[in-house]
């Protein structure tokens, strides 16, 4: 495992190397910081859609525990960052599971379960920002899949009461 993390992250570390592959990781890092771009999104979604404010509400309230959770267990774990030269400023140092991915994963199972869509466009962007953490060199492959299936699984837990608003 140990091995194949490290050859999966220098691979995708490697395509970081065109301009715009580095571009596109560092927006999707930056825009993703804190669950950033998933809150506003689910408010934004909360903003727009009358009919199913509270439901987008709820949802944007997961997505936002997801991350915390997330953070949590980094803490516990402290796993250091990848010792390869990022791309991007991280707010903390530790990189077990990714928050990134874990709010990513959240919003793509909260959000699409709205509208038809946020199921077309949520999740693509989700595994765009999922992988942008490995070509900016800040986590590996191994804290972006613990992140995902934190926020998947937070996401699909609190999706009876997420819905349950839109009723």
């Amino acid at each position: 495992m140990y091995e194949m993390d490290h050859r999966l992250l220098a691979a995708l570390r490697d395509t970081g190397q065109h301009p715009r592959v580095a571009a596109a990781a560092r927006t999707l890092s930056i825009a993703g910081e804190h669950g950033a771009l998933w809150l506003v999104a689910g408010l934004a979604g909360a903003a727009l859609d009358k009919e199913r404010r509270g439901a987008w509400l709820r949802g944007t309230a997961l997505t936002a525990g997801a991350h915390l959770a997330s953070m949590g267990v980094k803490r516990l774990v402290r796993r250091p960052r990848p010792d390869v030269e990022p791309l991007v400023r991280t707010a903390g140092r530790h990189s077990f599971p990714s928050s990134h991915a874990t709010s990513a994963a959240a919003a793509a199972v909260a959000y699409s379960a709205l509208r038809p869509a946020g199921a077309h466009l949520v999740p693509p962007l989700a595994a765009a920002m999922c992988v942008s953490r490995m070509v900016v060199g800040v986590h590996y492959p191994s804290d972006v899949a613990a992140g995902a299936a934190l926020g998947a699984l937070t996401a699909r837990l609190g999706t009876t009461w997420m819905q349950g608003a839109a009723k």
